[in-house]
C-alpha cells in the first residue's frame, strides 16, 4: 500500500492544495507546527503527529517546529474570543516541554526540531511589513472563516495581533523552504485558514510551488465534540498531567461507534490487522476487544512498554483476576497516585482502614460490608473483622482493599 493510500484507508486526508493525492508518494520535505500553549500536547495533538511519522516512516523528510514566536501571540483560528497572552517565561517552559515530547515521539527517526522563536527574535517590523504583510490583500484575509467570524456580526473582535497570526505562519513556511526545502505543511483542519498564508507568499517571493494538506478534526461520535477530553478535562500526554492509568483507562472506555475509527487514527497497525481486530471485536462486543488492542498500541507509543506492562498489571489487580503479588513497587505507586490511601500497622482493624479511606461511612457500615462478603483484602474476601497482618500477600508493605467491583483504597502497612 502506498503512503497516498494507506492515508486515505485511514481517513488522514481533509483538505489539499494539490488535485492528485499521488504527489504524496514522492517523499520530499514538509513540516509540522504547533504552538506551545501548554507545556504538554494533549491526545487531540497526538493524531496529527502520527501523520507525520507516517510520513517520516515513508521517506519524506520530517521538519517539525514548536512556536516560540508565535506562542507569544495567539492562534485565533478554533477561539471565539481573544487570547490571554503569556510571558516570554512561560512560553519558553512551554517550548521545552513540547520538544521533549516531540523528541520521544519521533526517537530513533532522524528529523529536524525548530523553534520560529530563533529566527523572528532579529526580525524588524518595517522589514516584516515590507517582506511578508506587502504580498497580502486585506480583502482575502477578512475573508477567512476564523477571521470573517470573529469580525462579523455578534463575534467577540480580533486584535492586530491576533489578525496578523496567519503572516506570521506564512513567513514560517517560507524560511523553511529557504532553509530545509520544505515543499508541504500539514496541519489539522482548523488550521487550514492558516496554512493557505505560505504557499502564496512563496509563489510570489520565489516563484516556487509548494503545498498545504489538512487532516479532519477527529470527533468523538457520542458526543459530537472535538475528540480528547475526559470528565477531568483534557487528556494530556504528559503523565505528570494525565497519570498513565488515567491515559491508559481513557482509550479503554472509547465508545464502539468510534473504536475502529481510531485504530485506523491512532496505531500502527496496518489494514489487515485491524480488519482482524474489528472482526474480533464484532463477533462479541461485550469483550472491548478492539479498545484493548487500541489502548495497548497508544499507550506504548505515548508512554513505552514499561509503563504498558506497568498499567496493565494494576488494571488486572483492580478489575481482573491479577495477584497483588505479581505487583512491583512502581505498580503500587502508582496506584497510591490513583486511589484514596492511609496508613496502619498490624493491629489496626480493617474495618477503621475502610472508614478512613472513605469506603464506608461509618465503623458500623464497615462490619456489615465486611460480614456481608462485600470486601476483599489483596484479592481476598472477608468474612469477619480482623487486624492487618503483614504476609506474602502484602505487596511492598502494602494492602488493596475493594470494596464491591470499582472501589479500591491502598493501605501502608506500618
Amino acid at each position: 500500500m502506498t503512503l497516498s493510500e494507506d492515508l486515505l484507508y485511514r481517513g488522514l486526508i481533509k483538505d489539499t492544495t494539490f488535485s492528485d493525492v499521488a504527489w504524496l508518494d514522492e517523499p520530499k520535505t514538509f513540516y509540522l507546527g504547533v504552538d506551545c500553549s501548554s507545556d504538554s500536547l494533549q491526545v487531540g495533538n497526538l493524531a496529527i503527529f502520527l501523520l507525520a511519522y507516517r510520513m517520516r516512516k515513508a521517506g519524506w523528510k520530517t521538519v517539525l517546529l514548536v512556536g516560540g514566536a508565535t506562542s507569544l501571540i495567539g492562534d485565533p483560528g478554533g477561539k471565539g474570543e481573544e487570547r490571554e497572552l503569556k510571558s516570554k517565561e512561560e512560553i519558553d517552559h512551554n517550548v521545552a516541554g513540547v520538544s521533549k515530547q516531540v523528541a520521544n515521539l519521533f526517537a530513533g527517526e532522524d528529523f529536524v526540531l525548530v523553534n520560529n522563536y530563533d529566527w523572528f527574535k532579529d526580525i524588524g517590523y518595517l522589514e516584516f511589513l515590507r517582506e511578508v504583510g506587502k504580498h497580502f490583500s486585506m480583502t482575502e484575509l477578512v475573508q477567512r472563516d476564523f477571521i470573517a467570524t470573529r469580525m462579523g456580526e455578534g463575534g467577540s473582535g480580533i486584535s492586530y495581533a491576533e489578525f496578523s497570526y496567519n503572516l506570521i505562519q506564512g513567513y514560517d513556511y517560507w524560511h523553511l523552504y529557504k532553509t530545509e526545502g520544505a515543499v508541504l505543511q500539514i496541519g489539522g483542519s482548523d488550521q487550514w485558514g492558516n496554512m493557505l498564508s505560505g504557499a502564496p507568499l512563496i509563489r510570489k517571493k520565489e516563484g516556487a510551488e509548494v503545498h498545504a494538506m489538512s487532516m479532519p478534526l477527529v470527533i468523538n461520535k457520542s458526543t459530537g465534540v472535538k475528540f480528547g477530553k475526559s470528565e477531568g478535562g483534557a487528556v494530556w500526554l504528559d503523565p505528570g498531567k494525565t497519570s498513565v492509568y488515567k491515559f491508559y483507562q481513557f482509550w479503554l472506555n472509547v465508545d464502539d461507534e468510534s473504536v475502529e475509527e481510531y485504530l485506523k487514527i491512532f496505531t500502527f497497525l496496518d489494514k489487515d490487522e485491524i480488519e482482524a481486530t474489528m472482526a474480533e471485536f464484532n463477533r462479541n462486543r461485550g469483550s472491548r476487544f478492539a479498545q484493548r488492542r487500541l489502548t495497548e498500541e497508544v499507550t506504548r507509543i505515548v508512554h513505552g512498554q514499561d509503563a504498558l506492562a506497568s498499567v496493565e498489571r494494576i488494571t488486572a489487580v483492580l478489575f481482573g483476576d491479577g495477584s497483588v503479588r505479581d505487583m512491583q513497587p512502581h505498580d503500587v505507586e502508582q496506584m497510591k497516585a490513583e486511589l484514596p490511601t492511609a496508613t496502619k500497622s498490624t493491629q489496626d482493624s480493617i474495618s477503621s482502614a475502610l472508614v478512613e479511606t472513605g469506603l464506608a461511612s461509618s465503623n458500623g457500615e464497615a462490619r456489615r460490608l465486611i460480614e456481608q462478603g462485600g470486601i476483599r483484602v489483596n484479592g481476598e474476601k472477608l468474612t469477619a473483622d480482623r487486624a492487618f497482618i503483614t504476609d506474602d500477600k502484602q505487596a511492598a508493605g502494602s494492602a488493596l482493599l475493594k470494596r464491591g467491583k470499582n472501589q479500591f483504597a491502598v493501605i501502608d502497612i506500618a
